[in-house]
């Protein structure tokens, strides 16, 4: 493991610029030389000027010719561009004379190029994210070591087998030492990693323990908390090598002492892979197919921290004074923005606590004003009744005119089979769009436990690519649960529902 040293700074890089010279498209100028006088001097300049004129007029009409061709040819390449590859799709052609420009997805009208039809945006090359590996300790820095086991050597084989499984996956990635001679500082490390640009920086390390083989063992992974994204990517390094490992779990944990991962200036984190004080961990550690698996991990990890998985963390029931208020205050601090199906009379009774979810930028949507299913779902006429006087209470409270719904019990229950479709048929005509849930935390039951609603949350998202949570922020145990519910959940971007989102219904 690193230990601390002192930080100094990074002059900055001198950047070379390369000056293209324009091409040089001059034309040489003949002059003609003077014949001599005469009249068979005149006839021959007579005939000359006429072979001239000749040869004039057929060059301008060869001229002419070829205009034609090419604005044909033109043509054809451009409605086979439009046709099949869409090149000015930004300017469809109209159906009919007179039709306007279709709008685009904010709303404006679309306008074509600034200077003519042939203008095209100017094209940047995409970023690979450069993955700088940092193999702890080398050349006379052996780490540390157990029976001829060296740290240094296995931090090198792990790091190449992560490179090239980073590599196939499309990232860019430097090794911060490639052999076992090469010894650099703490500072000369993170100086490498800054001045190459560096989008992520992960250093890869062994323990051990004083005790002579002792029993100790399993990974852990350190991240500075000051660092934004050093967390999550700490939580995601760490649960995808003890899953592919099936090592111990020694804990993600924050420090400040640690000074590769401080001073990096990108997300960063230390994944101690194993002890090699433990015996058959040292064998693991030594073993070529337990280094891939381990690799195998921290690419899974680090692939998913730039490409997330989607949830929509949903409240139903709310709000409340003191849970809702204590649900806000968790998702305020982890600066995520979640959706509030929310209940007309309590909206009416706790309006700040409403007008509060409006305000920090989360989705309110229409659960229900009164909780009683009977009287709802008695008919299509009585569940819009109680729709409308919800609406109108979230409206005179926050001004947002809702457009998401949930139905109280979902869209499928006991309570509403003979009038679900026509409720369905009712609301989507007016413009609502419902939403149900595909993992929940079952929050709802009588008897539960903070432990036991993480374990529903995380067990019932079945590893999806987009995920609807269902949770109530009216329940004691939800506002206890929620912070570490989030942290069990690293592979998973948190954002709100829209209308523009393609629900989940059942």
């Amino acid at each position: 493991m690193y230990i601390e040293e002192r930080y100094r700074g990074q002059k900055g890089r001198d950047v070379e610029l390369i000056r293209i010279r324009p091409h040089d498209n001059r034309v040489r100028e003949y002059n003609a030389g003077s014949g001599r006088g005469g009249s068979a001097s005149k006839r021959m300049m007579r005939k000359r000027r006429m072979r001239r004129k000749i040869m004039g007029r057929a060059a301008i009409l060869l001229a002419a010719a070829c205009g034609v061709l090419f604005l044909c040819v033109g043509g054809i390449r451009y409605l086979i561009a439009s046709r099949f590859f869409g090149v000015f799709a930004q300017t469809p052609v109209a159906e009919s004379a007179g039709e306007s420009q279709p709008a685009d997805v904010l709303g404006e009208p679309a306008q074509p190029p600034a200077n003519d039809v042939l203008t095209r945006q100017d094209e940047t090359e995409s970023h690979n994210p450069r993955i700088f590996i940092d193999p702890g300790h080398g050349g006379e820095d052996e780490g540390c070591s157990r029976d001829n086991v060296l740290e240094s050597q296995v931090n090198l084989e792990i790091a190449n087998r992560l490179s090239g499984k980073l590599n196939i996956l499309g990232y860019e990635t430097v090794l911060v030492r490639e052999d076992n001679d090469t010894q650099l500082s703490l500072e000369e490390r993170v100086q490498k990693a800054q001045a190459g640009n560096a989008d992520m920086y992960v250093s890869i390390h062994q323990n051990a323990c004083d005790e002579t083989e002792s029993e100790i063992s399993g990974i852990e992974t350190w991240y500075y908390g000051e660092t934004e994204g050093s967390r999550r990517l700490a939580q995601l390094v760490h649960k995808g090598a003890v899953g592919h490992t099936g090592a111990f779990d020694r804990e993600v944990r924050d420090t400040e002492e640690l000074f590769v991962i401080r001073e990096a200036g990108v997300p960063a984190c230390l994944i101690e892979t194993g002890f090699l004080s433990n015996r058959t961990e040292r064998g693991n550690l030594s073993s070529g197919e337990y280094q891939d698996k381990l690799a195998e991990g921290i690419a899974e990890g680090i692939d998913t921290y730039f490409h997330p998985r989607t949830m929509y963390l949903t409240f139903d029931d709310g709000p409340t004074a003191d849970n809702t208020v204590a649900v806000l205050d968790v998702l305020k601090e982890r600066n995520i923005k979640a959706t509030f199906f929310v209940v007309g009379e309590n909206v009416v009774k706790h309006p700040e606590v409403a007008r509060r979810i409006v305000q920090e930028g989360h989705t309110i949507g229409i659960h229900c004003n009164y909780h009683g299913y009977q009287e709802i779902y008695k008919s299509v006429d009585s569940y819009l009744e109680d729709f409308q006087k919800a609406y109108d209470a979230v409206y005179e409270v926050t001004g947002v005119e809702a457009k998401l719904f949930r139905f109280p019990g979902g869209s499928v229950n006991a309570y509403n089979k003979n009038v679900r479709q026509g409720i369905i048929d009712a609301m989507t005509e007016k413009g609502y769009i419902y939403f149900d849930w595909n993992a929940s935390l079952e929050d709802a039951v009588k008897q539960s436990t903070p432990e036991g609603l993480i374990q529903n949350g995380v067990s019932s998202t079945l590893g999806r690519k987009k995920v609807v949570m269902l949770a109530h922020d009216v329940i004691y145990n939800t506002t206890q649960c929620l912070g570490e519910l989030i942290d069990s959940l690293p592979e998973y971007e948190m954002l709100p529902l829209t209308p523009e989102v393609e629900p989940i219904q059942f």
